[in-house]
């Protein structure tokens, strides 16, 4: 299946970032990246249909040769049967994801999601230029009480080092999954939480003798306040740590953040990155790979396949991220509604479906395909001002 130049090409970078991989493994890895590419979607009937034309093969034995990439060793033919393990890939990806990176910022958001009444993903992603591409993940049957805790600690442990120590890495989360235990394993890992919490919550600024409840900071609509204290009053939730607390225009509810930034550098602008991954999960399930028309059961073999899928994601935001880098910002329209801003101008493409044509026209022109790196945006610059840190008085303060 390596006759054609363009899978030759992918597979060798595939094989690249993933030395460890057995050579079946790396181009079953590249057949449904590529193919989920060229045929804009993850079925495993639509990719072998693509495949055995290309190369002239029955259609089962493509089909065949797919499903081998995220079956259970036992359910695979030969003598020599190994299933993907995707632990020692962990940090090969992230790895990936991160070379060549510009700068030394880096976003990352959690989130859960669902498939239906069969599964729920619970994800960690790189947020992107608008979008987002899976870092870890982990698939677990709908419906059954499983706790999470143990499953989110393992995933964040397996990059335990992966990212350069002099890197700024913030993690995004809603206030879903807000628990101090989270707080505390992303400080572990020498990255900082920015996670939003309920606003049932109190807030006692350091030096003060009363906390008082955490909507107090910003009573009404335009208000933002930060700075440092303890939040909460149960002694088990208690927790020392700096508090971002914004209401903008067009919110139902204020943001109420914690993180261990020192107010001075952090900014309640930043949480806004991590509405990203909602994009990435759109582009998954829906009109990028189509992930929610699949028939899979079992848990397992859908974490495999997200392998694939992910490798495809970066791909294209790579490609088109690295694109849309080279354009000035100042020539970008002017046109509210389009669907992201970049600055004050706005997309009118993305860079998931930008990279997607970059990819497909060096496909049809016969060119060398494009890999792209990765070329983030810079975060929102702190809009800190006198009055954000100034402490409202009360009557009992003074």
């Amino acid at each position: 299946m390596s006759r054609s130049p363009e899978l030759y090409r992918w597979r060798m970078e595939i094989a690249k970032h993933f030395p460890h991989l057995s050579q079946p493994m790396v181009m079953g890895l590249a057949l449904w990246s590529l193919g989920m590419i060229v045929v804009r979607s993850c079925s495993l009937t639509a990719i072998a249909d693509w495949w055995s034309c290309r190369f002239g093969q029955p259609f089962q034995t493509v089909r065949e040769r797919l499903r081998d990439t995220y079956r259970d060793a036992e359910a695979k033919a030969g003598r020599h049967r190994v299933e993907l393990d995707l632990g020692p890939c962990w940090a090969p990806w992230l790895n990936w994801v991160l070379e060549g990176w510009s700068g030394t910022q880096l976003a990352v958001a959690l989130d859960a999601t669902t498939l239906g009444q069969r599964f729920v993903l619970l994800v960690i992603s790189v947020v992107y230029r608008g979008c987002a591409v899976p870092i870890l993940w982990k698939v677990l049957l709908a419906g059954r009480k499983h706790p999470w805790k143990p499953e989110w600690l393992t995933l964040l442990k397996a990059v335990r080092g992966s990212v350069p120590p002099t890197w700024t890495v913030i993690v995004l989360a809603d206030r879903g999954l807000y628990a101090k235990w989270l707080f505390q394993g992303i400080r572990h890992l020498g990255w900082h939480p920015l996670l939003r919490v309920n606003a049932g919550g109190t807030f006692q600024p350091a030096g003060w003798h009363h906390r008082y409840p955490l909507t107090h900071w910003v009573p009404t609509v335009g208000r933002r306040w930060q700075g440092r204290g303890t939040a909460f009053g149960a002694r088990r939730a208690r927790l020392d740590c700096t508090l971002l607390a914004y209401w903008g225009e067009g919110h139902q509810a204020p943001w109420l953040l914690l993180t261990d930034l020192p107010p001075q550098v952090a900014d309640a602008c930043w949480y806004g990155l991590r509405a990203w991954i909602e994009q990435g999960f759109k582009k998954i399930k829906g009109g990028g790979w189509q992930w929610h028309h699949t028939r899979m059961t079992d848990p397992a073999r859908a974490e495999r396949l997200w392998l694939a899928i992910a490798i495809a994601t970066w791909w294209l935001l790579a490609v088109g991220g690295e694109a849309e880098a080279a354009i000035p910002i100042a020539t970008f329209p002017s046109v509210p509604g389009s669907p992201r801003p970049q600055g004050r101008c706005w997309r009118l493409v993305g860079v998931f479906r930008h990279g997607w044509s970059l990819i497909v026209a060096a496909l049809f022109n016969h060119q060398p395909l494009p890999l792209g790196h990765g070329c983030p945006e810079p975060w929102p610059a702190p809009s800190m001002s006198p009055d954000i840190l100034s402490l409202p008085m009360l009557e009992d303060e003074t």
